[in-house]
Formats: structure tokens, sequence, C-alpha cells
């Protein structure tokens, strides 16, 4: 809220000071006069502004009356960003949001008494924020400002039209004319910015001082942080005697996902083989035609804990029949309830000969609300195209459900997974089996240490682990990945290898894109 007002007599007796708490009836009154159809501060609004920040709230006294105030609070401006309403940025009155190693003092009011307006008091207001911001040496003054005269012209003209015809001086506005009078320069307009104030039919104008004397007090600058949360599940294949067992089970590990509030909690591959050891034995190729009768249940299962639990879950993969084709098949369940699929584009020669699995023939990159992954089954991470392929479609994280019998085995996954994330400058999540399965044919022991890899570069974990699991022990890891120090560092990283690539030499292409 912004509002303004010669006589050696009356400059003599004038004076700027600190607000105090005994002034709040006379700060209402004024308020109520100023602005007359807004809501005046509460006691607990003002008496925390004092306390909070009292050198930014500052009276004008004249003849031991109050007869003009300003209130501001410091920011880090950066914070809020050129979109922002008037409580936001003055947390509804109570700037408990002061940072006092902000770089901006922002006004939130500027007000004087009709009486004296015309009188230059505004100005001294103004004047008295610029020497606090030269003190502290704060980078700027912004404020939201008012614009009561567009109430005349909204038939007429857009905001945008208003705002230019004052620039030019075509119209006068007590405010902005005021404020551009001063020294701001306009920087953009604010839509919804004080809904009650519908004399500037909701609109402010953001404006801006620059306080030339600024040095900079520390050799950093804040920068932008997104971080993506994973847990990866180390899963212990087990012996159970229904679905119900295998659902409580994985109910329980994205129960402890969601409770460390992750975006993402990723399963193993082929961890529903677990649900043969329920079934009378019989040969693999048989038994995971079985398996794949538990497809609807294990479908529905997960899309509700996706939902119910509000997090993303990679289902580790699950063998299911489509047009009588065996395949292995990694199901996205996102938490809006949204179920996508990536199919195993590689088969090994053990699901070949043991199970008949057939390869799938399109290779995805996924849409979600912590952007765009890619999920590669086991083998598939052993080639390179396809996670170039993936960072080239914009891919930020690999998933790697995988299942290995034994460390060799293993380790051929994990040194791939790793080479993936340094070579395309990008997160990869792997999670594994551990335990045993006596009764089950083909899968009966499993090697695994599940982890969360990063580039290796400055900016990342040490040796480029930014998480990972005990070997052979059923537990998860949890770590944050963070999008925009990727996305940093692939524009300044120590080695570019995605802008270095010999395009000119060689390229990778997507034959069959969905």
């Amino acid at each position: 809220m912004e509002s303004k007002t010669n006589n050696d007599d009356f400059n003599k007796q004038i004076h700027l000071r600190p607000l105090k708490a005994e002034d709040f009836e006379a700060i209402i009154a004024m308020q109520k006069q100023c602005f007359p159809h807004m809501t005046p501060w509460t006691y607990n609004e003002f008496f925390s502004q004092i306390v909070t920040f009292p050198q930014g709230q500052i009276g004008v006294e004249y003849g031991g009356q109050l007869i003009g105030s300003s209130s501001s609070l410091i920011v880090e401006f950066d914070e809020y960003g050129n979109k922002h309403t008037y409580d936001e940025i003055a947390a509804e009155g109570y700037i408990d949001n002061h940072d006092s190693e902000g770089d901006t003092l922002y006004g939130i009011e500027v007000m004087v008494h009709p009486d004296y307006q015309g009188m230059r008091i505004g100005r001294r207001l103004y004047e008295a924020r610029k020497e606090l911001t030269r003190q502290l040496n704060l980078k700027r003054i912004i404020i939201g400002g008012r614009m009561p005269n567009y109430k005349n012209y909204k038939d007429r003209l857009t905001i945008y039209e208003y705002v230019d015809e004052v620039f030019k001086k075509n119209i006068y506005d007590p405010i902005l004319t005021f404020q551009l009078s001063n020294g701001f320069t306009i920087k953009r307009i604010l839509p919804d910015y004080l809904p009650e104030d519908q004399l500037s039919q909701g609109y402010a104008i953001l404006l801006e001082w620059m306080n030339l004397h600024y040095q900079p007090k520390r050799p950093y600058r804040m920068l932008p942080s997104l971080p993506v949360r994973i847990c990866v599940i180390q899963y212990q294949m087990r012996r159970i005697t229904s679905f119900d067992e295998f659902a409580e089970l994985c109910e329980y590990f994205v129960d402890v996902a969601s409770g460390y509030k992750s975006d993402f909690a990723v399963f193993p591959e082929i961890f529903t083989l677990q649900l043969l050891s329920s079934l009378p034995d019989a040969r693999p190729a048989k038994a995971v035609r079985r398996l794949a009768e538990f497809t609807p249940q294990y479908l529905d299962l997960f899309y509700s804990l996706s939902v119910k639990y509000n997090i993303n879950i990679i289902g580790g993969s699950h063998f299911a029949f489509e047009d009588d084709n065996l395949y292995n098949i990694a199901y996205l369940f996102k938490r809006d309830g949204t179920i996508e699929k990536q199919y195993k584009l590689h088969i090994t020669p053990n699901e070949r000969h043991w199970w008949g699995v057939q390869p799938g023939k399109h290779f995805n990159v996924f849409d979600t609300d912590k952007g765009k992954i890619s999920i590669q089954i086991c083998y598939d991470v052993e080639f390179p195209e396809l996670s170039r392929i993936a960072a080239e479609k914009g891919a930020n994280i690999l998933f790697v459900p995988f299942c290995t019998d034994e460390r060799q085995g293993y380790l051929r996954v994990r040194y791939c997974a790793q080479a993936r994330a340094i070579e395309n400058q990008m997160y990869a999540a792997l999670a594994g089996n551990v335990g045993n399965l006596p009764f089950v044919e083909n899968i009966d022991i499993n090697y695994a240490q599940s982890g969360i890899y990063t580039p290796s570069d400055f900016g990342f974990s040490r040796d480029g682990v930014a998480g990972e699991c005990s070997p052979n022990t059923e537990t998860v890891v949890v770590a944050d990945v963070d999008l925009e120090v990727l996305k940093r560092h692939r524009k300044r990283g120590t080695v570019l290898n995605l802008q270095d690539r010999r395009l000119d030499l060689y390229q990778i292409v997507d034959k069959n894109p969905q």
C-alpha cells in the first residue's frame, strides 16, 4: 500500500523517528483515512513489524502528532522473484519472513495524513528508506506500488496502456507519478497483488530503486535448487504363501519411502517371481505363465499404493503376456494415477532359454512431476546407446531395476550404470534383489548392492555415490539428487560429455520411436 504530501516553521518542527507500539491507534486512524476501502492492520501485525525490523518502521511527527509513516522489511528478492502477492511478501502483515541477510529493502506501506499531503512528507519518507538502504548496504528498494487513479480509466484502458500513459505523463496518478519522480523504475505489472485494492483493480506496479553505493557482501550468489528424493528398495526374496502377503510386504516399503517424503520408490527387476513360492512347483517356462496371471492384481496394488502414499513408483519389473508373447515389463505408477511401461529390450541368454522372454520394440522417456526419466531393466543398461538416446530426449534420471545372482553379474550392471551417469551427465538409481528362493527354479540365489549414483565431478557426492545399501541385506537407501545442479554441470562441468560429442563423426538414432 503506497499513498503521499512549504513553510520554514513546518520544516523546523517536523522530525522522523522509529515507530513505537504506542503509535498503533494513530497508525490505524491514518490507515482508515488514507485507505478507506482496505483492511487496516491488527495490533499483533503492527507489533510484529516493530519488533521484527524496528529500523524499517518509520514515523513522521509534527507538533506531537503522527502525520506519516512507512513500513518495510528485508528479503532475499530472488526467493520471491517478479511474481508474488502482497500477502506473500508481507507475510500477511506480520513480516516474520524478514531476512536480515537479504539484499533488498521491500516497502509494504507509505502513507501521509490527508491534512498534510502536498508538503513533501512522502518524499522525506522515501529519502529515509534510501538512506537506510545505504546504511545497511542493501542492493535495492522494491515496492509494489498502487495505482488508485486507474479506477477512472479501467473501462477505457488496459492496465498496460494506463501505466504507459502515466509514464509518458499524459495521465497523472498520485502514487505512480510520485514514485517515478523519486527515481524508481518500472519492472513489471503484478496482477492480483492486493485483491482488496479496488481502486487499482488489484494490480500493483513493481518498482525498483538501485543503490549505487551497494558493495556485494559475499563472494557467492544464491543458486536455484530442484531436489528429487529417491528411495531405492533392496528387496529380500523369501517364501510367501499368498498374493496378500506379497502385497503387505510391498506396502511396507512404499510406506517407508513415503515416510521419508520420497518422490520415487524403486523396486527390483522381476521381484514378483517371489509369488511362485506360493504355487506348486513347475518348470520355469510354465511357472512364469502362471505368474503372469497375477498381472491384474499387481497393477491394481501398485496403482493404489502410488495414489494412497502420493509417490511415484517404479514397480520393479514383472512378466506379462501380450499377444501370446511373454515380456519383462517395468511399470511406472505415477502418483497422479497414470500408469506407463517400459519393455526390456535386450534379453539375456538365460531369460530366453528358461522362460522364453521376448524383447520389446520401443524405448521410452517418461514425463513425471519431477522431470523426464528413463527406465532400463538390468541388461539394458549395458548398452550405452539407450542412455544416450534418453539424454538427448531430456532424461535426467536413469532408473535400473535389476536381478543378478552373483557378484560378477551385479558389477556389470553397476559399473555400466555408473558409466552411463558419467557419459550422459545424469543420475542413476539401481534396485536389486537379495535373499534366496530355494524352491523356485532359476531364481534360487540373488546378489545386490543397490545404490544411487551421480556424475563424477565437483558439486556431486564423493566417488559419484549419493547413497548405497549394504550388500546382500534387505534395506533401503534414500538420497536427494538435484536437477538444477545437474543442469549447471551440463553447462559448466569440468568436462562436457554431451556438448563435446563429435556429431560430425557419429550419431545415435532411435529407429523405432513411439
